[in-house]
C-alpha cells in the first residue's frame, strides 16, 4: 500500500535534495518527483523564499532552513503520536473483542471446564 505524501512533505524532500547546490535532475530523483511536479514545486519554493537559484543550481535559503527545522520537529512529534494512536487502537480492538458474544461463550466454556475439574479433584 502506498502512502501519499502531503504537500509540505514534498517541499521538505525538495529542500533536502537541493541542499547547498542541487541541480534539477538531482532534486527530481531524490525527491521522487516527475519533471512536471518538480517544476511546480521548484516554482513554489522559490516563490515563498525557501529556495534560490544560483550558478551552481538551487540552494536552500535561511527561511528554507527554518522550515526544515520546524518540519523535523513536527515529523518527530507526529511519529510519536501515530505510535500512541496505534497502541490505543489495539486496546480499543481488544475491548471490542471482549464485548463480542463469541468471546463471552469462550469465557463460559473455560470457566465451566475449570469448575468441573475442581469438582472431580
Amino acid at each position: 500500500m502506498s502512502k501519499y505524501r502531503r504537500r509540505f512533505d514534498i517541499i521538505a524532500d525538495v529542500l533536502n535534495a537541493a541542499g547547498k547546490g542541487g541541480k534539477k535532475t538531482k532534486i527530481m530523483y531524490f525527491a521522487n518527483l516527475s519533471y512536471l511536479l518538480l517544476q511546480k514545486y521548484l516554482s513554489e519554493t522559490i516563490h515563498v523564499g525557501f529556495l534560490r537559484f544560483n550558478n551552481d543550481g538551487y540552494e536552500v535559503t535561511e527561511k528554507g532552513l527554518i522550515f526544515l527545522e520546524k518540519y523535523q520537529e513536527f515529523s518527530s512529534k507526529y511519529l510519536k503520536a501515530q505510535k500512541k494512536f496505534e497502541a490505543l487502537k489495539f486496546e480499543m480492538e481488544a475491548l471490542e473483542r471482549m464485548c463480542s458474544p463469541e468471546e463471552a461463550r469462550r469465557g463460559k466454556l473455560k470457566n465451566g471446564r475449570r469448575k468441573r475439574l475442581a469438582v472431580l479433584s
